[in-house]
């Protein structure tokens, strides 16, 4: 018997993710048959009122149920208003969680309510050993912020059963990086230094802040972005194999990719990292304003919209392997892709004829489209000789799975925990690791003084991100063609 309680119930990513990934389960028979799920917020809200928004969530995001599903599901969806310094709403929250339930909170609220809320949850004595949270980041907004934040909630969760959400670690897939490189004789042998002469991750965006001024004025791309979604990408990529899919296992590994990261400080921020903030142009064929000029903007902001970076790994399997990170607003296209760029062959013996050869290229698309593309050699047909042309081979997770529904990330990650599965979520050292890592950085900028360099909307970003990688022999894919 499970009580599912949402923190954040009419908030943004309640209304946009939640709620939907809820109903999809709930309409596959996914979710416990004797499941309830409270929705809690400040807000003066009775079970009508939140059914009424939940309603219309499900119709934005275009999953508007029959009547028999609506009613199931709205049947156990109740509404208790709870504030962090009111310790009788607590007990209201008790009384309607059922005596004897497993109780699961998730928060989808900002960093600084999670400690007091836990805090409030064990004063009320709603807690046991059964009891699970799912956080939603950002877990703070540095080392010394997220420790509090993981402080503060070690003080009634157990490790074990805090739940860090990466969304990112939902996506099919992302997933499906384990299956390929562990699950197939093919690549392992060539996921080295020894054959990989480059790797990029990029995560590009086509909008802009979307009326989270607010939040992300104070965030910035480096903390919004690289911190956990293009690091987390980063450490699944370049991990050792586990021993299993144990969850423990595989965040060990995880954790060594983060913690062997060489440092990025003062001396070095200016060879490896490139920050940009957009300026007024164009996206999707309309003019868009700049990043200053936005809804209760500040002229004199300085975050940076966009980051570039170059990143190495101080390890036996990685030496000498640059990893190039990227990720930014009002770019040219949305785009969250993974290329593996192989080192070429030691001698080219089709040089005398004429043919030129381009390395091996493995290319991971997360977004849009899902698909895993090897670029190898092959003999141009005809009669001239053996003329070499690049061609792709192509799997396509679009249509190979066509039948299979495309999923919300939420909605996997949604029945891991229910099932107290933390494989795909991240571990206290994990996140602390990236903050550490991503805090030199930060204070490297500030140090030498670089601020945000300024690019066109519906561009690629500035024009230093391409020197970032040509200085070294190197371009960003879409510039290699």
């Amino acid at each position: 018997m499970i009580t599912f309680i949402l923190a954040g119930a009419t908030g943004d990513l309640a209304r946009r993710m939640l709620w939907p990934s809820l109903f999809a389960l709930h309409a596959e028979a996914l979710l416990p048959p004797d499941m309830r799920i409270i929705g809690i917020g400040r807000s003066a809200l009775d079970d009508a009122g939140l059914h009424q928004l939940i309603l219309k969530s499900l119709d934005q995001s275009g999953s508007l149920p029959e009547a028999g599903d609506r009613d199931g599901f709205l049947g156990k969806i109740s509404y208790v208003r709870v504030a962090n310094d009111e310790p009788e709403t607590f007990i209201a929250l008790r009384e309607a969680a059922r005596p004897g339930a497993e109780l699961v909170f998730f928060m989808s609220t900002p960093p600084d309510q999670f400690g007091p809320f836990c805090l409030a949850l064990r004063d009320a004595h709603m807690l046991d050993d059964r009891s699970r949270i799912v956080l939603e980041k950002p877990i703070g907004m540095d080392l010394a912020s997220s420790r509090a934040v993981n402080s503060a909630v070690a003080q009634a969760f157990d490790e074990e059963r805090i739940f860090r959400i990466d969304h990112y670690l939902g996506k099919e897939t992302v997933q499906n990086l384990l299956a390929l490189r562990f699950g197939n004789s093919l690549f392992e042998p060539l996921w080295n230094a020894s054959a990989i002469d480059h790797v990029q991750i990029t995560v590009a965006e086509t909008v802009g802040i979307e009326g989270r001024w607010g939040y992300f004025d104070k965030a910035g791309s480096l903390r919004d972005m690289v911190q956990n979604h293009m690091l987390q990408l980063l450490a699944l990529l370049a991990m050792e194999a586990p021993y299993s899919l144990d969850p423990a296992a595989v965040r060990n590994e995880k954790v060594k990719v983060l913690e062997s990261l060489r440092p990025i400080g003062a001396a070095e921020v200016m060879a490896n990292v490139v920050t940009g903030q957009y300026a007024a142009g164009a996206s999707g064929g309309k003019a868009v304003p700049g990043y200053r000029e936005e809804e209760g903007a500040a002229t004199a902001s300085d975050t940076e919209t966009f980051v570039a970076i170059r990143a190495e790994i101080d390890n036996w399997r990685w030496a000498g392997v640059p990893f190039y990170l990227r990720t930014g607003k009002r770019l040219a296209a949305r785009q969250t892709e993974i290329v593996f760029q192989l080192k070429p062959v030691p001698h080219n013996i089709f040089a005398g004829v004429g043919s030129f050869l381009q390395p091996n290229r493995l290319q991971i698309q997360l977004q849009p489209q899902e698909t895993v593309t090897l670029h190898v050699m092959n003999k141009q047909p005809g009669l001239d000789g053996m003329r070499l042309h690049p061609l792709a081979l192509n799997l396509s997770l679009t249509d190979a799975f066509g039948n299979h529904r495309r999923r919300i990330a939420y909605e996997r990650l949604i029945l891991d925990v229910l099932k107290g599965n933390s494989t795909l979520f991240v571990r206290r050292d994990e996140i602390e690791a990236a903050w550490k890592w991503i805090d030199g950085i930060h204070a490297g900028l500030q140090q030498v003084g670089q601020r945000p360099r300024p690019y066109p909307a519906g561009s690629w970003g500035p024009a230093a991100a391409i020197a970032l990688t040509e200085r070294h022999g190197h371009s960003w894919f879409e510039q290699a063609g």
